[in-house]
């Protein structure tokens, strides 16, 4: 199933992009982003580019959606006050993390807050073991008390997590259905939002999703009733973090799935272009108007995780942030976006970000408001970005509005005149990109230098050229639509779900019939999701996470998909099975 008249909606932290794919050829668009209904910049895109290309919304076969909105919340926290019930023992969990230091010598070392409050935390008697039996009964009569406390207490979201859910649900299970009688919250619970082993990632996978669950729930039901409102007919779907296409239902109850689908199409679109010239090793280079993200890309496949971290205290500083356990698009990502704010520190030297003019007020040379140095305004100084012709001519630029704010917050203070001082501003982005390339490079064992660049987003051919020269990539490639590639990226991407399930045993104890039953329970899931949005041939992707024993981590090891009623000769049970259906080219 291939749709002939696609579209694509990228809301960013600046720019809304809009690509429209019709058998004539690909229209595009980009408004700026609006923050009190973001589904008004998608909306506005799309009569742009339907009027060019001569159609209604009528016509509109399928919209593929992917937002930031997720990610920002939790960065800003601007979510959801989320009621956080959990085990006797284990209130603490998600404050005292792993115990581990980033920094083991820094004694002003700095942890982000969690999501919930100790004082929102709450206990209640009732042990799961690891093997999955009961040792000690739910106290049903203390949840009875504790929903009604939670129902008087101005919260918006419940989230529950107990000790080994993922090896036995019932307790949560149970304890959703008596919190839901009385309080009619959206209620989240681990062994369902991420069912893996180590408590303080699922517990704070399962209050993230908590915290952004009312939010984005409310803004993708406003998207569905304007769309339809319009005259929209078709079905509406998410990208979710880790490369795949889900319908509205399941992304309105586990939105920390959302929390990276707008970088995710950023990287299908870069492992297309890979793919098209026959380019095995890619660096994707994203630079939009709050951020810049890098990923590497080889055999035409982005690198994937199982978890990964938002707002890192310390910049590149892994466990400085606050993990989520979901299948993602691995990327680093840094606040270096054309909105993103210059300023001059302490010591006289120039900085930029992570802080973002973003689309409200926007760089100075938007005429927004903005008195202050965004990288877009030295951009614009240095001759890079034609002031008449900006977003296609939809944003008119100020020279002399960019020249002014870089005088009089950074040229004055430092001696300089408008040009060396833009120069200097994007100096430093571009170093502070490359250092960010070449430690996700190391960090995955990969010398960066062995790259062929593909740069896209609004900013990123800007700076491209200066980074190769940074990173020693010997050639760049910026593919048609740059502009837009996240949202074309959308276009490209499967219809995909990643169902887990953890089963931990010793091969000496291997049952082979337990295995295939959790195996054949997690295809039964993720091809669910996947038949909500396709009756196409399905391909399947299962994968072990294996250890030695004593040892703390896992490595992948790929399965074959055996569809005899045992697994023969495999000699491990699989905790992922992922069926992916791939759109015809183009």
């Amino acid at each position: 199933m291939t749709s002939r008249i696609r579209l694509g909606a990228d809301i960013g932290g600046t720019f809304t992009d809009i690509a429209l794919e019709t058998p004539r050829g690909m229209h595009s668009a980009k408004v700026l982003t609006s923050y009190t209904a973001p589904e008004q910049a998608i909306l506005d895109g799309i009569d742009m580019v339907l009027a060019e290309a001569g159609l209604g919304y009528g016509d509109l076969e399928i919209v593929i959606h992917g937002t930031t909105l997720a990610a920002n919340s939790l960065i800003e926290r601007r979510g959801a006050r989320v009621a956080f019930v959990t085990a006797e023992g284990f209130r603490d969990v998600t404050e005292m993390r792993t115990e581990s230091r980033f920094d083991q010598y820094d004694l002003n070392m700095v942890l982000p807050t969690p999501l919930v409050p100790r004082e929102d935390r709450f206990t209640v008697t009732g042990r799961i073991g690891a093997q999955g039996q009961e040792l000690a009964p739910l106290d049903e009569a203390a949840l009875e008390a504790l929903a009604d406390r939670i129902a008087a207490g101005g919260f918006g979201a419940v989230a529950i997590g107990f000790i080994h859910s993922y090896m036995n649900p019932a307790h949560e299970e149970r304890a959703r259905a008596i919190i839901a009688a009385k309080t009619g919250l959206p209620i989240s619970i681990s062994s369902e939002v991420s069912p893996q082993v180590r408590e303080f990632e699922r517990f704070n996978t399962v209050c993230a999703n908590a915290y952004v669950r009312p939010q984005m729930a409310d803004y993708l039901g406003r998207l569905q009733v304007r769309l339809k409102d319009k005259g929209a007919g078709c079905p509406l779907f998410m990208i979710h973090s880790g490369g795949g296409l889900i319908s509205v239902e399941t992304a309105a109850e586990f939105p920390v799935r959302l929390v990276e689908s707008g970088p995710a199409g950023g990287a299908i679109f870069a492992a297309d272009v890979a793919e098209r010239f026959g380019l095995e090793k890619v660096v994707s280079y994203d630079m939009g108007g709050t951020t810049a993200k890098i990923c590497l890309i080889e055999e035409f496949a982005p690198k994937t995780a199982r978890t990964f971290e938002v707002a890192r205290s310390t910049r590149f500083a892994k466990g400085s942030g606050m993990p989520i356990s979901i299948p993602v698009i691995e990327m680093i990502e840094i606040g270096a976006g054309g909105g993103s704010i210059a300023w001059v520190d302490a010591m006289g030297r120039i900085q930029t970000g992570p802080e973002s003019a973003a689309s409200e007020p926007g760089p100075a040379c938007y005429q927004r408001g903005s008195l202050r140095p965004a990288i877009t305004d030295a951009d614009l100084v240095l001759g890079k970005i034609d002031p008449d012709n900006f977003a296609g001519g939809a944003i008119r630029l100020s020279s002399d509005a960019a020249r002014a704010a870089i005088l009089s917050d950074m040229g004055d203070r430092l001696n300089l005149t408008a040009t060396p001082a833009a120069f200097g501003i994007c100096e430093v982005v571009d170093e502070n990109m490359a250092n960010a390339a070449r430690v996700h490079a190391v960090e995955n064992g990969k010398n960066i230098s062995d790259n062929i660049m593909v740069a896209f987003g609004g900013a990123a051919p800007l700076h491209a050229a200066r980074l190769c020269e940074k990173l020693g990539i010997d050639l760049c490639l910026i593919p048609a639509g740059a502009g837009v590639g996240s949202a074309i990226g959308f276009l490209k991407a499967p219809f995909g779900y990643e169902a887990l399930a953890s089963k931990v045993t010793r091969l000496s104890v291997f049952v082979p019939a337990e295995v295939n039953a959790l195996l054949d329970g997690l295809k039964a899931t993720a091809e669910g999701f996947v038949r909500a949005g396709t009756d196409g041939a399905i391909r399947r992707e299962i994968t072990a996470y294996m250890r030695y024993f004593g040892q703390g981590w896992e490595i992948p090891v790929a399965l074959p998909d055996c569809h005899e009623p045992t697994l023969g000769r495999t000699e491990a049970g699989a905790s992922r099975s992922r069926p992916v259906f791939d759109p015809a080219p183009g």
